[in-house]
């Protein structure tokens, strides 16, 4: 997005005011992502079946969400004010995917509506962004970011309370008003996850998120009065940064971790399923738990160890969780699973926020903003688009398939199992082979300017 000027942030009591509203807009908007997207491709293989082609496609509208987003970021940031634009990117984002919730069945349909859906809602990643960072001290940022990753916790409390895992209120309605509230509440409260009811959750989130922007500081556009540039609008200066060798090096390596990364980030949650959690948003969301910690130590870690360090230790995190399924797979024993859950905290503290701390390290103070969206391209476009792609034809070649009859006298039906130990063990390799690559080629610049 086009850089924004603003007074300086306010202090005192304005000032704590100021903060908790960034904090809330962080929370919400993390929050309304989460409820539907963590759960999104297991609620897909039920309305499509086994076939992967469907799921491969809807799930990586995310990437060409974020693809787009720089463009939009850019052409929006020339007429209004960003926190209209944040609340109108909102608005529009509820209205798809309440659309997209309300034609749920239609796989087709669909696709289209979540594409939609992903195009107004991730440029709102670098808008949050730019929102906060223009109404707060720099030392400020990481602490207000983390309430997103707060956010994005707190969806799956929404699955909770819709199978009744909250504390005694079966037992609590079964002593008040009898076995036939019992029955009422179990009947509603059946599934959350792999239904449709979660779009509609994310829709509803987004609307109060998009009341709540416009009460946000204003944070007008800089565009206004400048000649249109094609090359500012799509960040191509950004690019020039490909020319040093050692950031063409980070590149590189971020792609092919990024493209190892996707067969959880996007697809896990068929593989909880597939293992029976009951809930699949709650379980992964203990990796937040632990994002939410390594997020307050990432700028401690970086000033005491460096990035290439701090970068190593997240690849080797990932490296374990895939280790982790694999083992947890072969042997049939739920807890690695977890274990690998639990990693996500110090894989996206460290290695994602160490990625993004060093691209504004390496770029001149004038093309800071369009590096970050030239890193978003690549890394979340790009590579996100590509890793979505080839596990989602790598899951198909790991299922086996057997015929069952049906009682509908529709004649036969196939029913998959995926072999997800070969999938992990691939993935373990890949990963691995990143860490290699950033310890055997990446050069720490210690001495870069941190201006």
């Amino acid at each position: 997005m086009s850089d924004t000027t603003t007074s300086s942030p306010a202090t005192g009591a304005s000032s704590l005011k100021t903060n908790v509203s960034l904090a809330a807009m962080m929370f919400l908007q993390y929050m309304l992502f989460a409820v539907w997207f963590v759960q999104l491709a297991h609620y897909l293989r039920g309305v499509v079946g086994d076939g992967m082609v469907i799921v491969s496609c809807t799930m990586s509208t995310m990437a060409i969400g974020s693809m787009a987003s720089p463009v939009v970021c850019a052409l929006a940031g020339r007429y209004l004010a960003a926190q209209k634009v944040l609340a109108l990117a909102n608005l529009l984002t509820a209205a798809f995917l309440f659309s997209a919730g309300y034609f749920a069945e239609n796989s087709i349909v669909l696709l289209v509506l979540i594409l939609f859906a992903m195009i107004c809602y991730m440029p709102t990643w670098a808008l949050t962004s730019s929102i906060a960072m223009s109404h707060s001290n720099p030392e400020n940022f990481p602490r207000i970011r983390t309430f997103g990753t707060i956010g994005w916790v707190a969806s799956g409390l929404f699955g909770l309370v819709a199978v009744g895992l909250t504390i005694d209120l079966p037992k609590f309605l079964y002593s008040t008003f009898g076995a036939t509230s019992l029955q009422i509440w179990s009947g509603l409260t059946e599934k959350f996850d792999g239904t449709n009811l979660p779009l509609y959750c994310g829709a509803g989130i987004a609307i109060v998120a998009a009341v709540l922007n416009l009460t946000l500081p204003n944070t007008p556009p800089s565009g206004s009065g400048r000649k249109f540039s094609i090359s500012e609008a799509l960040g191509l200066k950004a690019f020039a940064l490909l020319r040093d060798k050692n950031y063409r090096i980070f590149i590189i390596g971020s792609f092919i971790t990024m493209v190892a990364f996707v067969l959880y980030f996007n697809y896990g949650s068929i593989f909880i399923a597939d293992k029976d959690f009951k809930n699949t948003t709650f379980t992964q969301n203990w990796g937040q738990f632990g994002e939410m910690f390594f997020m307050f130590l990432t700028t401690t870690v970086l000033a005491k160890i460096g990035v290439k360090k701090a970068l190593l230790i997240g690849i080797l995190a990932m490296t374990a969780r895939y280790l982790s399924f694999y083992l947890g797979d072969e042997n049939n024993i739920e807890a690695l699973y977890i274990l690998g859950i639990l990693f996500h905290g110090l894989i996206f503290g460290w290695f994602f926020a160490g990625g993004q701390v060093y691209t504004y390290r390496k770029a001149p103070k004038e093309i800071r903003g369009q590096a970050q969206g030239m890193f978003a391209f690549i890394i979340w476009g790009l590579a996100v688009l590509a890793g979505t792609l080839l596990y989602g034809y790598l899951i198909d070649l790991a299922t086996t398939r057997t015929i069952i009859e049906t009682t509908t006298g529709a004649g036969v039906a196939t029913k998959g199992k995926i072999s997800w130990g070969s999938l992990f063990l691939g993935t373990t390799i890949l990963s691995f082979v990143s860490f290699l690559f950033f310890l055997l080629f990446f050069k720490d610049e210690k001495n870069e300017s941190q201006a």
